[in-house]
């Protein structure tokens, strides 16, 4: 039977990335859109666009529900932390329209001291990380952290990397959160400061019904998009990303994810940095939306995770013989302006001659 989607954000980058994967994973599917900047929604990929109130503004429900009611969809599905907020406050209006986890997950890992809090009391691996109450602490934070060097300076909410830097100590922070508060009203009070995690970097997504996990999948980043321009370095978002088995890593999200709830249903996408011994360490979870990079996920292997969810959240059979799916040595490219390429590690050089070295540059000489 069709299935009608409606996907808000519509025109963003990770909302057209979501669309690509729902295609690919059910052709038949029918997508609509809905942002609201008509600007950004030019950039569609949706059959069917419409302009509505930014969410959880006066009239956004109403005119949600409408929209809904028009185009007979099935599912509401939000690319972005501030949708899933604002769905999650409306589902008693929404409910049979989305699958979400429930709204208390949602708040806790939206507020990052918070989540890495409830981790660590639980045992599961995450960064020691103190809140920032006033810019006269900051000594005594590094103190408590016990490590000479580097410490991770970032806002506690928000997503890309928001206010994230690497300090050397209290002065360099004291200058970075005193910038943000002056220059862009942001509270001292939003910043957190934790150990600095300096190993590899992973991202797992999985889709969960019922406290049970369906479908797992890793990857690492090896690059970022725009880390040139970013103090921080690093960021959520990799140029270049390689599908990865690690068996540390599941089991490290699934741990955390039960810790948050039992009877966890939706997705969740995590991300996580090895510490100094190589541990892999949460240092972030989005509940109740795909990661602006789920091609690297759908696109790959033999489960679609982004159709995966559809079904599960529409009560239709699912067969996954192995929850933990991983197709390793796959590629991802992501760059500004272009959708992302998938590549095996088998076509590195389809289409490409190497002239750098050897016999073939010689002869070009």
């Amino acid at each position: 039977m069709e299935k009608r989607l409606l996907i808000a954000g519509a025109g963003s980058g990770a909302s057209n990335n979501l669309i690509r994967s729902l295609r690919a994973g059910d052709p038949s599917v029918v997508v609509i859109g809905c942002h609201d900047d008509q600007f950004v929604l030019k950039n569609s990929a949706a059959e069917r666009n419409y302009v509505i109130p930014p969410a959880g503004r006066p009239g956004w429900l109403p005119a949600l529900r409408r929209v809904v009611a028009a185009e007979r969809g099935d599912l509401i599905l939000p690319p972005s932390d501030r949708d899933v907020a604002a769905f999650s406050r409306a589902r008693a209006h929404l409910r049979e329209r989305l699958f979400l986890p429930a709204a208390s997950v949602i708040r806790t890992c939206a507020d990052k001291y918070l989540l890495t809090s409830r981790l660590r009391a639980k045992g599961i691996p995450a960064p020691a990380t103190y809140p920032v109450r006033g810019l006269g602490q900051l000594d005594a934070i590094f103190r408590r952290l016990g490590r000479r060097g580097r410490a991770w300076c970032r806002v506690r909410t928000g997503a890309g990397a928001l206010g994230a830097i690497p300090v050397n100590g209290p002065a360099q922070a004291r200058a970075w959160i005193a910038y943000w508060r002056d220059m862009r009203d942001v509270p001292v009070t939003s910043f957190t400061l934790s150990e600095y995690l300096p190993g590899r970097d992973f991202g797992c997504q999985s889709v969960w019904k019922a406290g049970r996990v369906v479908l797992i999948k890793t990857y690492e980043r090896l690059s970022y998009l725009g880390s040139g321009n970013q103090p921080a370095l690093v960021s959520s978002v990799a140029a270049l990303a390689k599908t990865v088995f690690d068996r540390r890593v599941v089991d490290t999200c699934i741990r955390a994810v039960r810790a948050l709830d039992p009877r966890a249903s939706g997705v969740f996408s995590a991300d996580l940095k090895e510490d100094v011994s190589g541990v892999p360490c949460l240092t972030e979870i989005n509940a109740g939306r795909f990661s602006s990079a789920t091609n690297i996920f759908d696109l790959t292997g033999k489960q679609n995770m982004a159709a995966v969810y559809v079904r599960l959240a529409l009560d239709e059979p699912v067969e996954v013989p192995d929850e933990y799916e991983a197709a390793e040595n796959w590629y991802m490219l992501r760059d500004i302006d272009t959708p992302p390429r998938l590549f095996h590690a088998d076509e590195f050089f389809d289409l490409v001659e190497d002239v750098r070295t050897g016999p073939h540059a010689t002869a070009l000489r």
